[in-house]
């Protein structure tokens, strides 16, 4: 039997906000979260810009479990948390083993790496942390989800740069069709905000000034943001049988690898995965409304993504609603496509494409309707969202209003 998935709760937290509504406020108004990045220990790299969370949330997480957690798993609990209030579910000794969680990230727990090296190099420490090791694992963060919410269920984390998110919801969906399991709680994590990790990312060259701006023809490069977004994921028979509002359905999955370069885009990477997202839905080109481009704002990646999908959709290319959201929460990395699954599935629920901020000049090679600026209020059916990562690795869902 194939089980259909839904969504029947999201949450998050990023620079535009500490909860998914107040994120997608934001988001769909155009409002940048971009600015010079303040709380963070940036030595050397003042004015750094960046999309940055001013304030956590207030939670009841007991300091003895808050001690074991470096920051990227704090995010993707505290959106986890949310996601499960907002589906209505909670865990008990009957039902855990049937709820599962898996968790995108695209590095691990920078903070705690950074303090380890700097007490241990250049403040002459001879100990660190005894929990050092445990709260930087890339798996930490699905495995903190699963303490704070009792899931006894499949639990893993999943790394693919800044397609982690896709690829962690893909897997979860994978479990729920297989019949692993009846609830997945799944989506992504990143707070790169360290300095070693923004020396990394200034060596290569990528990363703009100023703000980031996709498909403008004056862009000068993506910029970091952290946050986390999270989705109860269930059975279609699971979610109905206890009455549950589903905002949106999983329609389908498409994955590919480039196999061309490891930080260069290719065209032809991304263009199977969203074929391979379309056939596995079930759907038409014509029938997606709007897509969420992965849209970084670099040169490479516009022109490629815009090549790529003018290859897929055809002249259909120019008929759908396309727009870049890390115009405002900027590119949250392992948390990037998660957060675009919430504008996907809100773009859904409102019938409003959120835009593409910041944009000011058109780009010859970058042609198609990318919202620039303001929202636009049409019917969203079907709404997609892309995630092509460094190393070639790309995933893709399509989400469908039920």
């Amino acid at each position: 039997m194939d089980r259909r998935v839904v969504i029947t709760g999201v949450g998050g937290l990023c620079g535009l906000g500490t909860d998914a509504a107040s994120m997608w406020k934001e988001m769909r108004e155009g409002r940048s979260a971009i600015g010079p990045i303040a709380n963070s220990e940036l030595h050397d790299l003042e004015g750094m810009t960046g999309a940055e969370i001013k304030a956590l949330p207030q939670h009841d997480i007991n300091r003895g479990h808050l001690i074991s957690m470096a920051r990227f798993s704090l995010l993707a609990v505290l959106a986890a948390r949310e996601a499960m209030r907002q589906a209505g579910l909670s865990c008990d000794e009957g039902n855990a083993h049937r709820f599962g969680a898996t968790v995108g990230v695209g590095g691990l727990g920078w903070d705690v790496m950074e303090e380890t090296y700097r007490a241990l190099l250049l403040d002459g420490a001879r100990r660190v942390g005894i929990l050092a090791v445990p709260k930087t694992m890339p798996s930490a963060a699905a495995g903190q989800v699963s303490l704070s919410l009792g899931l006894r269920g499949p639990v893993f984390g999943v790394t693919s740069a800044c397609a982690s998110a896709n690829h962690a919801i893909a897997s979860a969906v994978d479990q729920i069709k297989l019949g692993r399991a009846d609830v997945m709680v799944s989506g992504g994590s990143d707070a790169p905000f360290a300095w070693g990790v923004l020396k990394a990312w200034e060596a290569m060259r990528v990363l703009s000034p100023d703000t980031c701006r996709p498909f403008s023809a004056d862009r000068k490069g993506l910029v970091l943001g952290e946050g986390a977004g999270m989705a109860v994921l269930e059975s279609y028979e699971h979610a109905t049988r206890r009455g549950a509002t589903i905002l949106a359905e999983i329609a389908g999955v498409g994955l590919s690898a480039d196999a061309f370069h490891i930080a260069a885009p290719s065209v032809e990477g991304p263009a199977s995965a969203m074929r391979a997202c379309l056939a596995d839905a079930g759907l038409n080109a014509e029938d997606v409304d709007y897509l969420n481009a992965h849209g970084t704002g670099t040169k490479s990646n516009d022109q490629t993504e815009t090549a790529a999908i003018k290859r897929v959709f055809g002249n259909h290319a120019y008929s759908m609603s396309i727009s870049s959201t890390k115009s405002t929460h900027a590119h949250c990395l392992g948390a990037a496509s998660a957060l675009e699954m919430i504008a996907c599935v809100m773009a859904i629920q409102e019938d409003v494409v959120p835009p593409t901020a910041n944009y000011r000049e058109p780009d010859p090679a970058c042609d198609l309707d990318i919202t620039p600026n303001v929202p636009r209020e049409r019917k969203v059916r079907v709404a997609m969202s892309n995630a092509f990562a460094m190393g070639g690795t790309n995933a893709v869902l399509a989400f469908r209003q039920v």
